[in-house]
């Protein structure tokens, strides 16, 4: 926490104009990023080690941030990705039995950089009206004129799938294994790695470019594919890559996994005002009428017009807007959701997901 005697040494300044102050903790670098918001209530160092967060910086609606510090087991990647964090109130002084970091040292430690004392209510409301848009964090002695020049120079990149998945494949063992996964990494978080192991599922974790020739030589029970940042439409290799393995394997899409789905099935996806991002989305199940309290996490969305005429029947929508949130065809044994069912540290109505691929996964078998 800093004293309101102490002069503001950091700033925001966004695209649209608009100056906020603040004080900086973590790195000290100068970034551009996408200004996104998240609602979640707990959850900071899940999000920052989310690779779905590669270059966004991350508005944190809860006011308090860092009060229970970090610890080694809550981290969703080896190397975290997000592109900076922005709070109203940051703990510098955190009260865990499980702390073993304090956030600020975690975000210095990866190039992150922080900013506290925003009005982070303020600001959240001008991503909600105006939408995302670009954001540079830097020094206070910074001109707003500079600083703008320097946005408008500065594209968002488009890499954003690339930087974080798997250069090389990789072997994770079940204990007494029923299954044997491919994983497509787009920016997989270990939970989902966690949430397969658990129910005896072998998991290779494959770069996001894999070939469907690559997969095929492992002889996979199931094809995952990972949530991930960034424009789907960004991985043309993960596409084709999908399209060519419908009905040959059961398929299961989380978030990106989701969208690159629905693409590879001839839908279309659009960018979303502001997103979806925090763990209280309602979501119905269409076929059963039950409702899940989710955890999402995504910029861009299926559209449920361009589905029609495709494999896919929706199977899940959003009940704040109505947007799609899964789509399946059970024929082809193929289904993809876009919230994440491995939320950790929660919500978990709908980790039963993973039950649905290895149930389907156990058919594919009993009929081969």
């Amino acid at each position: 926490m800093h004293l309101t005697t102490e002069k503001f040494d950091r700033k925001l300044i966004l695209e649209n104009g608009q100056e906020y102050y603040g004080w900086g903790f973590g790195a000290k670098t100068e970034k551009i990023c996408e200004l996104v918001f998240n609602t979640s209530m707990a959850g900071y160092q899940e999000i920052i080690s989310d690779p779905s967060y590669a270059y966004q910086a991350v508005v944190m609606t809860y006011p308090l941030i860092g009060n229970y510090g970090c610890a080694a087991d809550d981290y969703e990647t080896e190397t975290p990705s997000i592109g900076a964090l922005i709070v109203r109130e940051y703990c510098e002084e955190p009260s865990n039995f499980r702390c073993e970091d304090l956030l600020e040292t975690v975000l210095e430690r990866y190039g992150i950089p922080g900013i506290s004392g925003i009005d982070t209510r303020k600001l959240t409301r001008v991503i909600r009206d105006n939408g995302c848009q670009r954001v540079l964090i830097t020094d206070i002695s910074c001109p707003l004129e500079k600083g703008l020049d320097i946005i408008r120079s500065t594209p968002l990149p488009t890499d954003a799938v690339p930087r974080v998945s798997s250069k090389t494949a990789r072997f994770y063992p079940a204990d007494h294994e029923l299954f044997h996964v491919a994983a497509i990494d787009c920016g997989m978080k270990l939970n989902i790695l966690r949430s397969l192991l658990g129910r005896r599922c072998s998991v290779t974790v494959l770069p996001y470019n894999v070939s469907p020739d690559e997969i095929a030589a492992l002889k996979p029970d199931g094809v995952f594919i990972s949530n991930g940042p960034g424009d789907p439409a960004d991985v043309p290799e993960t596409i084709n890559t999908i399209r060519s393995l419908i009905g040959k394997y059961p398929v299961f899409g989380i978030c990106l996994g989701h969208q690159i789905i629905a693409l590879a099935c001839g839908a279309q996806t659009y960018k979303l005002k502001f997103g979806h991002r925090g763990g209280n989305h309602p979501v119905k199940d269409l076929n059963t009428g039950k409702i899940s309290i989710t955890s999402q996490n995504h910029s861009y969305a299926v559209d449920e017009k361009s589905l029609s005429g495709t494999i896919l029947e929706v199977t899940h929508i959003n009940l704040l807007d109505n947007t799609v949130e899964g789509a399946a065809s059970e024929e082809n044994m193929i289904f993809g959701v876009q919230y994440h069912p491995e939320s950790s540290p929660g919500p978990h109505d709908s980790s039963c997901l993973f039950d649905r691929f290895t149930d389907m996964m156990m058919r594919k078998n009993k009929n081969a």
